[in-house]
């Protein structure tokens, strides 16, 4: 579904991202894991077409065809969607209306009034999200816990088949991150060729939604790929590049 090839990036003159590679399978969850500042969040926001970034080199590769020339709205109408670490906060736009907009702008038409609210109930309510969040600005004096909750509100109803998740877990309590590991992996199941990339420093998210493959970024590349055991190294020891590089996992290339 989605192939990064050669990606080098810089922002403010800093080298971000360095010959970075990756290919996501339809279908497939992967996971990228490092200390702050090594380029994971970088990442989402390049494939989301963050113009703060500037591209050096490399392709990004969307079911076979470079989106690189596509803005920001085109590659979210072709399916891929981005949950935030620090959601905004949109004041005076409520989540419906926010929401109903987003899905008339994917489609090129209005959407119906009844679906569009028979579908937001239905959404909300898998979340366990009071009536009045709906009515209420975007993330306006939301918690933590909500503006996360929020996020997969509206992963729900775009229904996209790409998805990343920036740290989607952090600010979240252990009821709250249940709920989104469980709503995670029901659109999983209901959503069987849909591929995501979680951004996380922990293992707390990957307890619901088990991982096909893990990565650990360094200096903007990848220099280990596992499986779910690779995480778990990671919670135990830290990012001790030395031992997780040298160490014993047979993780495969992030390539394959």
């Amino acid at each position: 579904m989605l192939e990064i090839k050669d990606l080098t990036v810089k922002v403010e003159d800093k080298t971000v991202l360095n010959k970075f590679n990756l290919t996501i399978e339809d279908g497939q969850t992967h996971v990228i894991m490092g200390p702050n500042g090594v380029g994971k969040s970088t990442l989402t926001k390049v494939i989301m077409a963050d113009p703060n970034y500037e591209i050096l080199s490399g392709d990004i590769l969307y079911n076979g065809k470079s989106i690189l020339p596509l803005a920001t709205d085109e590659r979210a109408r072709l399916g891929i969607f981005l949950a935030m670490q620090n959601p905004l906060e949109i004041d005076g736009v409520t989540n419906s209306d926010f929401l109903r907009t987003a899905l008339s702008s994917k489609y090129q038409k209005n959407v119906n009034l009844y679906s569009f609210i028979k579908m937001l109930d239905k959404a909300k309510s898998d979340l366990k999200m009071p009536d009045e969040m709906v009515h209420r600005s975007v993330n306006k004096g939301f918690s933590g816990g909500e503006k996360k909750k929020n996020e997969i509100l509206q992963m729900k109803m775009l229904e996209p088949t790409f998805i990343m998740l920036d740290e989607i877990d952090s600010g979240v309590d252990v009821d709250a991150l249940k709920i989104v590991g469980d709503n995670i992996n029901t659109y999983k199941s209901e959503h069987p060729n849909s591929s995501y990339l979680i951004i996380t420093h922990y293992t707390h998210l990957l307890k619901y939604v088990k991982p096909d493959k893990v990565h650990v970024v360094k200096e903007g590349k990848i220099v280990k790929s596992g499986d779910y055991e690779l995480a778990l190294e990671i919670e135990n020891n830290g990012f001790n590049f030395e031992k997780i590089v040298i160490g014993a996992f047979d993780g495969s290339d992030a390539s394959e």
